[in-house]
C-alpha cells in the first residue's frame, strides 16, 4: 500500500533550504572578498606614507651634504669654527620654508625641512669631529605629531 500525499509533504520547503545555503555560502565569500581588499588597501595605503617619508629624509640628508660639501661659498656650512646661514627647497611653491640660520659653530647643528604644500618634512642632525662629518635625517609623511598614521623613516650618511 502506498501512501502518496507522505512523499508530497517530504519534498516541500526543500527549495528554500538550498537557496538559503546558496544565499549564505555567497555571503560568506563575498564577506571574505571584501575584508581582503580592506586589507590591501591598507598596505597600500601604509607603503606609500612610508616611501613619501624616505623621501623626506634621503632629501634632508641631500640638502645637508651639498651645504656641506658643495657649499657655494667655497666652505662647509657646518664647519666647527664659523656658523653660516641655509635654505633648502625654497622656491615659488614654498616660499616659507625657512632660511636656516646659525647652522655650524659647533660640532652638532640641526634643521627642520618642510616640503610644502605637502605635509611631508624631515629634521636634520649633522655631527662633525675632527675625522667624520655623520648626518642624521628623519622623514615624516605627516609634520603632525599627533597624526596616529604618522611614518618615520631614517637615513644616516657618514663620510
Amino acid at each position: 500500500m502506498q501512501y502518496p500525499s507522505l512523499k508530497k509533504h517530504t519534498q516541500k520547503g526543500f527549495t528554500l533550504f538550498i537557496a538559503i545555503v546558496v544565499t549564505a555560502t555567497l555571503l560568506l565569500v563575498s564577506t571574505g572578498i571584501i575584508a581582503l581588499a580592506l586589507k590591501e588597501a591598507f598596505l597600500t595605503s601604509a607603503s606609500r606614507d612610508s616611501q613619501f617619508a624616505f623621501f623626506a629624509a634621503d632629501t634632508g640628508a641631500e640638502c645637508a651634504v651639498y651645504w656641506d660639501v658643495r657649499n657655494p661659498s667655497g666652505f662647509s656650512a657646518f664647519s666647527t669654527s664659523t656658523g653660516s646661514t641655509i635654505n633648502c627647497n625654497q622656491d615659488a611653491s614654498n616660499p616659507t620654508n625657512p632660511i636656516v640660520p646659525g647652522v655650524g659653530g659647533s660640532s652638532q647643528s640641526s634643521f627642520d625641512l618642510t616640503f610644502l604644500p605637502d605635509p611631508y618634512c624631515a629634521h636634520v642632525t649633522v655631527t662633525k669631529t675632527s675625522a667624520t662629518t655623520t648626518i642624521d635625517s628623519r622623514g615624516y609623511n605627516s609634520c603632525d605629531p599627533s597624526n596616529t598614521r604618522r611614518v618615520e623613516r631614517a637615513v644616516r650618511v657618514t663620510y
